[in-house]
């Protein structure tokens, strides 16, 4: 009797054994396997900003950014941004800070931000925006378009040479030019040697007018309107926050000036060459969006540049100081 229960109570147990084989073997392929990148698994993210200042063009790449990924991935994406005013030391504290938490990747708009992050991780995926050249801003001898590592992004760079041609469509009578720029920021020493030497070939005198901070600039922006007939500004971060400090000196004296954005044009300037930062900061957050999937290697994407640009001026301050526009510029509206 015995040997009978031991034999029922061992086919029991393999019932059930086999039962349990058959309940794991039915689960979904979703529920079994590893899913793919880029797969709707319930992978949250946490993406941490680091804007250098607050203006114009800036906010707009970040709210680009923001959107794209937004769209991309609704709720699952979450963003701790942070705005450094203006001060690099700041960007580091944030870089540090992003890197303790360990967010899972950093989007660095302008270039003091993406220093600091650069130099606060080589682990976590970090993609600049309104960066002008790359190879400048991290010091990159004969940079090629790829970063490397764990970075990449987008560059605010418009052609140079474009934006002096535009000097002597609109001022061929001119013989000087000053380019003022925030010696603090590498980038605009590169715009502006690159804008001078253009210039120099169209035939025109130029000087460079640097100042180290916005308490020098209103003195800078007297002493280059003084000796110039024309004033180039770059896409500059400190010159876009103090644009109206310029506007209220060059305006009052009959000085045209050239800018490299449509935020600081808006603000001081008769014309530019301009991007859309907005679209600049969306396609910023389609890379991060692979990134974050692992649809896309980070060390291995190109610096990506803005699909168009686009001939504006300023109406106000063209007609207050008589400049008649080329037909294929477009108005700044507001």
């Amino acid at each position: 009797m015995m040997k009978k229960i031991s034999k029922f109570a061992a086919l029991v147990v393999c019932i059930i054994m086999v039962l349990t084989l058959a309940a794991c073997s039915s689960k979904t392929p979703a529920e079994s396997s590893k899913p793919s990148a880029g797969a709707d698994d319930g992978q949250t993210y946490v993406v941490g900003i680091s804007q250098f200042v607050q203006h114009e063009a800036l906010d707009a790449a970040t709210q680009g950014f923001r959107d794209a990924l937004t769209e991309k991935l609704g709720d699952k994406v979450s963003f701790d941004e942070q705005n450094a005013q203006n001060e690099p030391a700041t960007c580091s504290a944030i870089a540090n800070a992003f890197v303790s938490s360990k967010v899972d990747l950093i989007m660095a708009n302008a270039t003091p931000a993406l220093q600091a992050a650069a130099a606060a991780t080589a682990d976590i995926p970090i993609l600049g925006t309104s960066i002008t050249e790359y190879g400048v801003a991290l010091d990159i001898a004969d940079f090629d378009g790829v970063v490397g590592g764990n970075v990449s992004g987008t560059s605010d760079l418009a052609p140079l040479d474009e934006q002096a041609a535009m000097i002597k469509e609109f001022f061929p009578d001119a013989e000087t030019v000053g380019l003022i720029y925030c010696s603090a920021e590498p980038n605009s020493l590169y715009q502006v040697t690159t804008v001078k030497a253009e210039l120099e070939t169209l035939g025109y005198t130029c000087e460079l007018f640097p100042f180290s901070d916005s308490n020098d600039l209103a003195s800078v922006t007297t002493t280059a309107a003084g000796s110039s007939d024309v004033i180039y500004l770059p896409t500059d971060n400190t010159v876009a926050s103090n644009a109206g400090i310029i506007d209220n000196i060059c305006q009052p004296a009959g000085i045209p000036v050239i800018a490299g954005e449509q935020g600081i044009c808006a603000e001081c300037g008769v014309a530019t060459l301009s991007i859309s930062y907005y679209d600049l900061g969306y396609a910023t957050g389609m890379m991060a969006y692979k990134v974050l999937t692992g649809e896309s290697d980070i060390s291995e994407m190109a610096i990506e540049y803005a699909p168009k640009v686009t001939k504006m001026y300023n109406p106000a301050i063209c007609e207050a100081l008589g400049i008649d526009v080329p037909d294929d510029y477009i108005a700044i509206e507001g």
